[in-house]
């Protein structure tokens, strides 16, 4: 469960409810926020160790195995080319096959909680398990992981050449859910709220006192103040009428001004459409039974 964290001030004890949100929010090209926070390079490192010693372990025991049942005057060609088939086999398409069949897991994934997931946040499929483990092949065995490191490293998040290419990126299940905060009317601005007419407010100034909330609590106070300020400006032109109240307690009872009217829309909408579900399952007037 997320951890609720305390008000800075008495200001935000009035109409706020802060919660933890130290996850990342990542967004895709659709401009849709997902709550996922992507794995950082220590878990990324400790799942890429153990991983590597279960496919040396599996490479050594395939070695073993094959010196066992192949007859000990075999030909030197054939012998390096069923080397290069076994790397090939224990390199790519194991792990490839592996992270398919789980949906992004592996040995090392599973311990550290961590898994492999497309940019929207769905399940690869082979064709990105494939490209992982082929890049795989150069960035983390021949260069030993070097290039992998370099790459996260330099990178706005912790994506190797291979997530780069198939377009995935590694999440941590196992981290803290993000909440955004839920903002409550202020106990002044009851009366107000009863006659007060917020339907005007565009979407997009909308969503930046959504915005706002969400981070008003990291910010400085001298900060958080002026972009109150500056914000409550901008909405006191489409909310009628507009208290004299504090500049925060104002953007608080226009959000949930809103937010009450988006429920009631929502709740009308769904009525209608049950009401429309029983009347098409219904039988004609008349017709018998």
């Amino acid at each position: 469960m997320p951890k609720t964290r305390a008000p800075r001030d008495l200001a935000d004890a009035r109409f706020v409810r802060a919660l933890d949100d130290t996850a990342e929010e990542l967004v895709v090209g659709e401009a849709v926020a997902l709550d996922v926070q992507p794995a950082g390079i220590v878990l990324r490192l400790a799942a890429a160790l153990l991983d590597a010693v279960c496919v040396l372990a599996l490479y050594v025991m395939l070695m073993i195995g094959l010196s066992r049942v192949w007859p000990s005057g075999i030909d030197d060609a054939w012998a390096a080319a069923l080397d290069i088939g076994v790397l090939v086999g224990v390199l790519v398409l194991v792990p490839a096959a592996v992270e398919t069949v789980t949906r992004g897991k592996s040995v090392g994934r599973y311990a550290t909680g961590t898994r492999v997931v497309r940019l929207d946040g769905g399940a690869i499929g082979l064709r990105h398990a494939f490209a992982r483990a082929l890049v795989g092949l150069f960035e983390l065995w021949m260069t030993v992981g070097s290039v992998a490191l370099l790459v996260a490293l330099f990178g706005s998040r912790p994506r190797r050449l291979g997530d780069l290419l198939a377009g995935t990126f590694v999440q941590h299940e196992r981290a803290t859910k993000h909440r955004d905060p839920q903002v409550l009317m202020p106990a002044e601005l009851v009366t107000w709220a009863s006659v007060a007419d917020v339907s005007a407010l565009p979407q997009r100034l909308e969503n930046r006192l959504g915005a706002f909330f969400r981070g008003a609590a990291d910010l400085r106070p001298e900060v958080r103040e002026s972009t109150a300020r500056t914000l409550a400006e901008a909405v006191a032109e489409y909310a009628h009428p507009v208290p004299a109240v504090h500049p925060e307690a104002f953007l608080a009872g226009v959000v949930v001004l809103r937010r009450e009217r988006d429920l009631r829309a929502l709740r009308s909408r769904v009525a209608m459409l049950d009401d429309a579900a029983v009347r098409a399952s219904a039988p004609p007037p008349g017709f018998p039974r």
